[in-house]
């Protein structure tokens, strides 16, 4: 994970005035390494099904590392950067989800759910750690470096792989890129729907996190107000505990009602960061911290409910569409925060936070309507 967020980290105080980028185009390079995501993991997480999710990881991680390399040295603009932050999101296809594969096929079935939480929650810790490290070596040695150290994160992942257990997956039915099984599971999809809206935001906020307090700062002025740093990696940081505690929600109140309440609980909370973008950062700051607790808490629901509602032959290829859908949106997500910000004025106008946090919002509402349509019946003619 430790490569996973350098781009946001770095956008708004090194790429954008460097590169000359605007708001969507800065969207569309962040979003870039979940297109490349997108693209791949179908297959990749599919082929789980097949062949030992280790070897796949092995892959991923190698690539993950290259392209995060390649980045430092050789990035010169937008589009070299969308090439180069692609090819990460493409060795992150084959890390994430197939990790998670590799994870519940050394499992047994009773174990799943907190497990699933406790890996898909270190994803936040990940993010968190890829926030720090990023920004201090930036800040200190230039952008370039923060590539070239976080690149270390990938590999020392194979080293991990090769402490893992060697099992043979039982063998899948059908072609491989056969989704139709997936497709017919209304529950699972209305799980994998569930995460796209949950991407949509999750990756919407951290893409443009740093940026919006680097507006709330300079707005203000003010020396108590917390670094741009702090504030993102507090954010990242209190997503692990987060989805920990709403898979426990889920598991006492119900997935579906708990995943409902957190959704729409989000959705409030991000209009009321957009309707006080202008007013005092500490009260912004608060809204933050609560909204730090709500994006994530419905993550780790989400991907347990898939996992256990997908059908044993096809949960690798439930993966790779969880994974697809999920990916699909968050690129979306940066990308459409970028043009509804210069839309309404750009980032230094307190107008077009309250219309990014708004996108975000709507985004999110979707995740609830996903869910009423899974459990709807269909009624008998």
């Amino acid at each position: 994970m430790l490569p996973h967020v350098v781009v946001p980290s770095i956008l708004a105080a090194f790429l954008i005035p460097e590169w000359h980028l605007t708001g969507a185009e800065a969207g569309l390079l962040a979003g870039a390494g979940a297109a490349g995501y997108m693209l791949t993991v179908p297959f990749l997480a599919a082929l789980t099904d097949r062949i030992d999710a280790r070897k796949i990881l092995i892959a991923g991680s190698a690539l993950n590392a290259l392209g995060t390399l390649l980045f430092g040295v050789f990035a010169s603009g937008l589009w070299s950067g969308v090439l180069f932050n692609a090819i990460v999101g493409v060795g992150f296809a084959g890390a994430y989800m197939p990790g998670l594969k590799a994870l519940t096929d050394r499992l047994e079935p009773g174990d799943s759910s907190r497990a699933v939480t406790l890996y898909t929650s270190s994803f936040s810790l990940g993010v968190g750690l890829s926030f720090l490290v990023s920004q201090l070596v930036a800040e200190s040695w230039g952008w370039r470096s923060a590539f070239l150290v976080t690149a270390v994160g990938p590999v020392l992942m194979l080293l991990v792989c090769l402490l893992l257990p060697a099992v043979e997956p039982k063998p899948a039915q059908g072609r491989l890129l056969d989704f139709a099984p997936v497709f017919r599971n209304k529950t699972a999809m209305g799980f994998v729907l569930g995460y796209g809206a949950h991407c949509f935001e999750l990756y919407g906020s951290r893409t443009w996190l740093v940026a919006f307090w680097t507006f709330v700062v300079l707005r203000h002025g003010e020396a108590s107000i917390f670094a741009p740093i702090v504030v993102s990696v507090v954010f990242s940081l209190l997503a692990m505990p987060a989805s920990i505690v709403g898979n426990e929600l889920a598991l006492k109140f119900g997935r579906h009602r708990a995943i409902t309440t957190v959704m729409l609980s989000s959705a409030v909370v991000a209009l009321l960061i957009g309707l006080f973008a202008d007013n005092s950062p500490r009260l912004l700051l608060v809204l933050l911290l609560v909204y730090a607790l709500t994006v994530p808490a419905d993550s780790g629901a989400l991907t347990s409910g898939m996992t256990m509602s997908a059908g044993p032959r096809y949960r690798g290829a439930t993966m790779a569409m969880h994974s697809t859908v999920g990916f699909s949106l968050s690129a979306l997500g940066a990308w459409g925060i970028g043009i509804a910000l210069d839309l309404a004025g750009g980032p230094l106008n307190p107008s077009a936070w309250t219309a990014a946090f708004s996108v975000l919002a709507l985004g999110i509402l979707l995740g609830p309507v996903a869910l009423f349509w899974s459990r709807a019946k269909v009624p008998q003619v």
